[in-house]
């Protein structure tokens, strides 16, 4: 890709600056501000049509490339220069220590003064200019290890290990000596060695790392060893950094009282267990004395740092829409959406709401990776385009919550302040041959913009921060096609919304389904934990399922008692990526209330035809199922079954491992259902329970059965009600 960008805010109001970040191999590019008006047609011949705002913005950029900084680690500053003699103590728990790479734990020092800490081949040294000394015993993954370590004044040193956890046929104890040399600076760096020319760790270390503390003096063998079992002399203590205090930001707090606060820097993980956790709590809050540890990656990536390059401000008087900075030069161009929320003080007949956290859970996922497995559930052939090939060879793009690190563990964060490669119009899909997420989303926002109804446009970051004070200014809010990532905050807004009378069409499919929690110092990060229940690509580690920025328990919000079905009436049924199937009218839609808004409507069956799969019903299905919370009064409209085995039913609702369990054995519950229900108080839930509903609504120009019965739909949640 011959340029990447991404806005420091996607979301700006009219009358707000926008500032946008910019690298590319191209000296100069023209910055033209666009709206965006439509879906992108035909997956066969896509096209996304755009309106242009020179007056607004129309600039050509000079542009250069811009590096990124990528790997964690913490930087712990002293109040005055460290010197001899001088004794560490914390503990480590390794995720690769087999690895051929040096992983430093502790660094002490700068170039030909520092002495570190570090671990190669699973072996544990202590280096530094003078020497090196290792401990005599193999380093096993996932295991807690006490290290304490002594500098005298002489350049001599001595490294004392116990193993803490597991079991071993091995030597639980080490002790060492030998000359390492002395060291000298006013900054221990923990989980790097040193920085390099952009500030990416050097040398980082991949695994857990609890507490450090320092002494002035070479404590006795007899001192270190005690540390290995809690016995720290107050004496000579020059600082005693707690990882666990102030985990909810990225200070570190040194409880010695000695020092300035360390910092945590690039992503690290905090409300991780330490060496202590029992295993009879896993929150955080219940026993935070077992929460001490921060988690380091050498691949951590949540902010690109990049500068900006590109700042403009919006009118006052621009209309809340979708727009985009489009970027050209000769044989080049591209576009970047923005979100452009009304003012407070606006109203409209609908709000559509772009579910901007489920984009970032997908942010630059790599789950092509998991051809094989995916292949399976999918009959066409997998082809990434040009620019995912260009991700999966940028690590430093980062990755999305469906990916894990390169030591396995899980990736819990996404942050949007860096370059999101799926997050732009017109963007196909290979999964599921066409269009998902923000782009499918396109063919909504033209749905509503035909209907002629007056509308605006919301992201989560205005759910987040407005709540119900956002929701109450519209009749309607419209979903878009997979609200599957809400906050706690969010639910609650919408569930005040709709008992005081608001109305919602939920146009998606597998919704309001994971915990997602918000890092109030760093709004643009999204933490996702999972637990280990539901449909997912990893389980949280023993003991962090509850979220750090909310307190939560993560996984799905079905556990949390705030399922979709308690909601909007339908809950996950199943996912797959074979042909999509149609709704098939059921008896409410000929003589319920909701019949109204088929009236005219001849055929059976409606949305057999869509851009997404082929039909109405595909990619993530939900179903009606009143043993999960679904209003026994509501009425169903439509059911779609006939789905191929490649639709097994979500994990969530079996028990037991068992055989034939797709769509072609269980009908019953692998199944889409179109449901309508009225609620007290003049509120009232449609539900189109399918990601494939979208491209359905925009077939053949959007004039077809399906949009009809929608657009009907719509306009009575804006005006009345259908009686009965």
């Amino acid at each position: 890709m011959k340029a990447l960008a991404y806005f420091e805010e996607w979301s700006r109001r009219p009358g707000q600056e926008v500032r946008m970040a910019i690298s590319s191999e191209l000296p100069e590019l023209k910055a033209t501000f666009v709206q965006l008006l439509s879906g992108p047609g035909d997956p066969k011949a896509p096209m996304t049509h755009t309106k242009e705002l020179p007056e607004v913005l129309s600039t050509v950029v000079s542009t250069r490339f811009q590096p990124t900084r990528v790997g964690s680690h913490a930087e712990l500053p002293l109040v005055s220069a460290l010197t001899v003699p001088l004794t560490a103590h914390l503990h480590f728990w390794s995720t690769v220590p087999s690895s051929t790479n040096s992983q430093v734990v502790l660094s002490l020092g700068e170039g030909s003064h520092q002495v570190r800490l570090e671990l190669q081949d699973g072996k544990l040294r202590l280096a530094g200019p003078a020497g090196v000394i290792e401990a005599a015993m193999d380093v096993r993954a996932q295991t807690w290890y006490s290290v304490s370590l002594a500098l005298d004044e002489d350049g001599s040193g001595r490294l004392d290990v116990a193993r803490h956890s597991g079991l071993s046929n091995g030597n639980q104890h080490s002790r060492e000596t030998g000359a390492v040399g002395v060291p000298e600076t006013r900054l221990v760096r923990v989980a790097c060695a040193d920085l390099d020319e952009i500030g990416s760790p050097r040398h980082a270390f991949n695994g857990k790392i609890e507490g450090v503390s320092l002494w002035q003096v070479s404590l006795d063998d007899a001192s270190l060893k005690g540390l290995h079992s809690g016995v720290v002399p107050a004496a000579g203590l020059i600082g005693d950094w707690d990882f666990g205090r102030k985990m909810e930001s990225q200070a570190i707090v040194d409880i010695s009282d000695h020092n300035p606060e360390g910092r945590v820097i690039g992503g690290a993980e905090r409300a991780v267990t330490g060496h202590t956790w029992s295993g009879m709590s896993d929150d955080y809050h219940v026993v935070p004395e077992q929460y001490t540890a921060i988690q380091f990656h050498e691949d951590d990536m949540i902010d690109s740092g990049w500068e900006y390059d590109l700042s403009f401000t919006l009118p006052n008087d621009l209309p809340s829409g979708l727009y985009g900075v489009r970027l050209e030069a000769p044989g080049f161009e591209d576009c970047y959406p923005l979100f452009v929320p009304a003012p407070p003080d606006q109203k409209a007949d609908i709000l559509f709401l772009f579910s901007t956290h489920t984009y970032l859970a997908y942010a630059n996922d790599r789950l092509a990776a998991m051809e094989d497995v995916l292949a399976q559930v999918m009959p066409h052939e997998l082809v990434l385009p040009a620019d995912e090939k260009y991700l999966h060879e940028h690590e430093e793009l980062g990755r999305s919550c469906y990916d894990t690190h390169s030591d396995g563990t899980p990736i819990r964060y996404s942050s949007r302040r860096r370059p999101i490669i799926n997050v732009r119009p017109g963007f196909p899909n290979w999964l599921a041959g066409s269009y998902r997420h923000f782009p499918a989303d396109l063919y909504t926002m033209e749905w509503i913009a035909r209907s002629g109804l007056s509308f605006h446009i919301a992201t989560d970051d205005e759910v987040e921060t407005d709540g119900h004070a956002l929701f109450k200014r519209y009749k309607t809010i419209v979903t878009s096609s997979h609200p599957e990532y809400w906050t706690l905050k969010g639910l609650d807004a919408l569930q005040e919304y709709l008992t005081h009378g608001g109305r919602i069409m939920y146009l998606g499919g597998n919704g309001f389904y994971w915990v997602t929690s918000i890092d109030p110092e760093r709004p643009w990060l999204i933490e996702v934990r999972r637990d280990n229940s539901g449909t997912r690509c990893w389980n949280a580690p023993p003991g962090e399922r509850t979220h750090l920025y909310d307190g939560v328990p993560g996984g799905l919000w079905r556990w949390r008692g705030r399922g979709p079905n308690t909601l909007l009436g339908v809950g996950f049924a199943s996912e797959g990526w074979n042909v999509a199937q149609p709704f098939s009218r059921q008896p409410a839609s000929y003589s319920g209330a909701a019949s109204v808004w088929f009236e005219g409507i001849t055929d059976e069956v409606i949305g057999d035809k869509g851009h997404i799969l082929g039909g109405v019903a595909g990619d993530e299905v939900d179903r009606f199922d009143v043993a999960l919370g679904s209003p026994e009064y509501a009425e169903i409209l439509c059911t779609a079954t006939g789905f191929a085995n490649e639709y097994q039913l979500v994990i969530e609702d079996q028990l037991l491992a068992m055989p034939n369990q797709g769509g072609v054995d269980r009908e019953d519950v692998v199944r889409c259902d179109m449901v309508y229900f009225p609620i007290e108080g003049g509120g009232a839930v449609f539900s189109g329970s399918s990601i494939a509903y979208c491209g359905a609504l925009a077939w053949n120009d959007f004039d077809n059965d399906l949009a009809t019965v929608t657009t009907r739909a719509l306009r009575s949640f804006c005006t009345s009600l259908p009686e009965g």
